[in-house]
């Protein structure tokens, strides 16, 4: 081997060291605490209880439509100068209500947004006293987080910072590139002592903050300072199993959170965006769900601070989805047998109630519609994983289940019968939720006093899957 080939080599191995951290935090490993304080274990069960939470990206580069942050990274020095230079001049949210993302995010069933207080560019979100390159230096002039914060309080809504350890701006200002410096660590104990100012700001000026997300870096380290500082905090990615943009291939040990785009981008991108449907939304979140973990789905206002139509219109599906459904979401914990794409199962708390959830009726790519459940249609289907006792009930959510009410000519029973496949069940959807009686998303059945196979069919394989949280091996 020549002297070449091993410099290449090395190098290789030496990228592999640095994204190691990175994907683990990202994978379905629980990070190395880097020292002995961790979460309280009673916020990390209300944290399972949510569910579902916002995730915000914003800052002042979404006036270019670009991605966030990362256009600096191998950028030149022109660039460079005015992106950091010129860019903030312009940046003036008129129309920011944070209450107007507050009520929607309520609507939708978010118990917690996470905000972007400080991506990778280093550009402050809020009235920091370490650095000029923030929001206070813009035409707007005013502290974004601090309205944020108020907002969700007002609402209801837990209070969430994202907050990126890595500084390209500081980078900037030592002249070296944003990533692969090579006098990276030269400057690392001074980043470090940055980061740790401006926590000491997001964490003492606002109030208890809920939730840190930490991204990149040192965060691992982070979490160990955001613990001392806020031990009533709970840390995310830094501390918790945190996949970004996929799901674990089966249930995994809570709590953990996986966070999502809408389109194929975080921040707002003004064209040539591809937004996932509402019932992909929909049927991602079932299925964190049945696994045991939280979406963190993704919104990227606008310059203006308003919420992208495209963006809204999904919110709002999903808004209807869980005014109806909610029940199957919020404060359940996974089921030892999670299902399958065609139905995934949650339970409540205390294993009274279960969740079948059945994702397989739903259309989410907007082709054929033979897959959804038209309104008065009736539809026979075998859940393999349930079995039925005397006093077994089951209602559809949402749907009204006192067929007492009704004259004899409406048939809207849910039937049910025990088979050598499983539970028979013959359901009705009555319930009028959209005007050409179509429903392209899942329907909820609501089972109690059930009896539980020991077997699970899942994706066409007979399976035993655990869960240290299942009550039921439902």
């Amino acid at each position: 081997m020549n002297i070449q080939s091993l410099a290449k080599r090395m190098a290789l191995l030496g990228l592999m060291l640095m994204l190691a951290p990175i994907c683990g935090a990202q994978g379905y490993n629980k990070p190395k605490a880097a020292g002995p304080l961790s979460n309280d274990p009673a916020l990390e069960q209300a944290f399972m209880d949510w569910g579902l939470g916002l995730f915000v990206h914003w800052s002042f580069d979404s006036q270019l439509g670009s991605v966030i942050s990362h256009s600096m990274d191998k950028a030149s020095r022109d660039y460079l100068d005015r992106y950091v230079n010129e860019l903030p001049r312009t940046f003036n949210p008129k129309e920011y209500d944070p209450d107007e993302w507050m009520q929607l995010a309520k609507l939708m069933g978010a118990k917690y947004m996470v905000f972007t207080t400080k991506h990778h560019s280093g550009f402050c979100m809020w009235d920091t006293k370490t650095t000029d390159f923030g929001i206070m230096n813009t035409p707007y002039g005013k502290d974004i987080v601090k309205e944020y914060v108020e907002a969700c309080r007002r609402h209801g809504i837990k209070v969430g910072f994202y907050y990126s350890p890595e500084d390209f701006h500081f980078h900037y200002t030592k002249d070296i590139p944003a990533r692969s410096a090579a006098e990276g660590r030269k400057y690392y104990d001074e980043l470090v002592a940055l980061s740790e100012r401006h926590l000491d700001e997001l964490l003492t000026h606002y109030g208890l903050i809920d939730v840190v997300f930490l991204d990149g870096g040192h965060d691992e380290e982070l979490a160990q300072y955001v613990h001392k500082v806020s031990p009533k905090t709970l840390v995310t990615r830094g501390e918790m199993v945190t996949p970004e943009q996929k799901l674990p291939p089966h249930a995994i040990p809570g709590p953990w959170e996986t966070c999502f785009t809408l389109g194929n981008q975080w921040q707002y991108k003004p064209t040539n965006e591809e937004y996932k449907s509402g019932s992909k939304l929909i049927n991602m979140l079932v299925e964190t769900r049945a696994k045991g973990g939280n979406l963190l789905i993704n919104m990227g206002p606008m310059p203006s601070g308003k919420i992208p139509l495209e963006q809204e219109e999904r919110f709002r599906e999903l808004a209807l989805w869980m005014f109806v459904n909610d029940e199957s979401i919020h404060d359940i914990r996974p089921c030892e047998n999670v299902g399958s794409k065609e139905v995934y199962y949650t339970q409540s708390k205390d294993g009274k109630q279960v969740y079948a959830i059945l994702t397989g009726f739903t259309d989410d790519d907007n082709g054929p519609t033979e897959t959804q459940w038209g309104r008065d249609q009736r539809k026979d289907f075998v859940l393999k994983e349930l079995k039925a006792t005397p006093e077994t009930t089951v209602r559809i959510l949402g749907q009204e289940h006192r067929l007492d009410k009704f004259s004899s000519r409406i048939d809207i029973e849910t039937r049910f019968e025990n088979t050598d496949e499983g539970l028979a069940v013959s359901a009705k959807r009555a319930q009028r939720l959209y005007n050409n009686r179509r429903w392209p998303n899942a329907v909820v059945l609501r089972f109690e006093m059930l009896s539980l196979n020991n077997r699970v069919h899942y994706r066409g394989a007979e399976t035993r899957l655990f869960s240290q949280y299942s009550r039921l091996n439902c």
